[in-house]
Formats: structure tokens, C-alpha cells, sequence
């Protein structure tokens, strides 16, 4: 499910893939407006599946520390204020969410971004954090 879910650099939120066009992505605007718009080879496109967390021993994929702050939130929206919250607040935050992490390379930004991007997924009925099925398979194949 990560995977189509999209980070623009330089435009705020979360973006769903809608389509491939020839030199294009098509995408769809994770917020109230759903505004679909052309992302173009210039800009920088990341998938959430392409993203993990670095820790002291090794790098947690995105998806299993959303799984960490969904259990921690039961479910709902995070009870942090990324915009308000302090350094220190964000830190405990992560702290709890995912112990191990590594204080000297995850930033504030990284914690307020994680956080948000947490929010969004939530508002729009995609928190289902399970394991991509391309690991799953490997996994068992070894």
C-alpha cells in the first residue's frame, strides 16, 4: 500500500499514484481537495515504501514504525501536535514509538514529518501498516 503513496519534494502532504504517463506521474492530492496534477521526471519522488527509519543496529522500514505509532494511538490520530510540539516532545515521542532510534541522524523534522504523514494516512482510511507481500514471500522462500 505504501508503495502508491507518494512524497513530493517542495509541495506539502501526501500524494496517491493514479497513473504512469509518458515522461509523468498522475497523482492525487491526500487531503480535502483530491486535486490530481502532473509530477514530472524534474521533481523529486519518493514512495513511503522506499523510506525507513534509521536506528542504532539497522534501518526499520516506514511501514513497521507506522505499525509502532498506529498501536500506540490505537488507531487514531496521533495525540501530538507536530507543529506545537517541542524538540524535547518529539523526541519522547519517538522514543516511545520506536526506542532504538538513532538520536544523532532521525531530526526534528524527520519526527514532525513522520508524524503528519502518520495523520494523513489515518484521515484517509489507509492505516493498514502489514509487511509489503514482495518481503513476505521472500521471507518464506528463505
Amino acid at each position: 500500500m505504501l508503495r502508491t503513496i507518494l512524497s513530493i519534494s517542495g509541495k506539502p502532504g501526501l500524494y496517491k499514484l493514479i497513473s504512469r504517463g509518458k515522461n509523468m506521474l498522475i497523482v492525487e492530492a491526500l487531503d480535502a481537495t483530491k486535486k490530481r496534477q502532473p509530477v514530472h521526471g524534474t521533481d523529486k519522488v519518493i514512495s513511503l515504501g522506499d523510506i525507513a527509519m534509521y536506528t542504532d543496529e539497522e534501518e526499520v522500514p516506514l511501514y513497521k514504525v507506522f505499525a509502532n505509532v498506529k498501536a500506540k494511538e490505537e488507531g487514531k490520530p496521533a495525540t501530538i501536535d507536530p507543529k506545537k510540539a517541542s524538540a524535547n516532545d518529539l523526541h519522547e515521542y519517538m522514543a516511545a514509538v520506536l526506542p532504538n532510534y538513532d538520536r544523532d541522524r532521525v531530526y526534528n523534522n524527520d519526527i514532525k514529518k513522520l508524524i503528519s504523514w502518520y495523520n494523513i494516512l489515518v484521515d484517509n482510511d489507509m492505516a493498514d501498516f502489514e509487511e509489503p507481500a514482495e518481503e513476505a514471500a521472500e521471507e518464506v522462500a528463505e
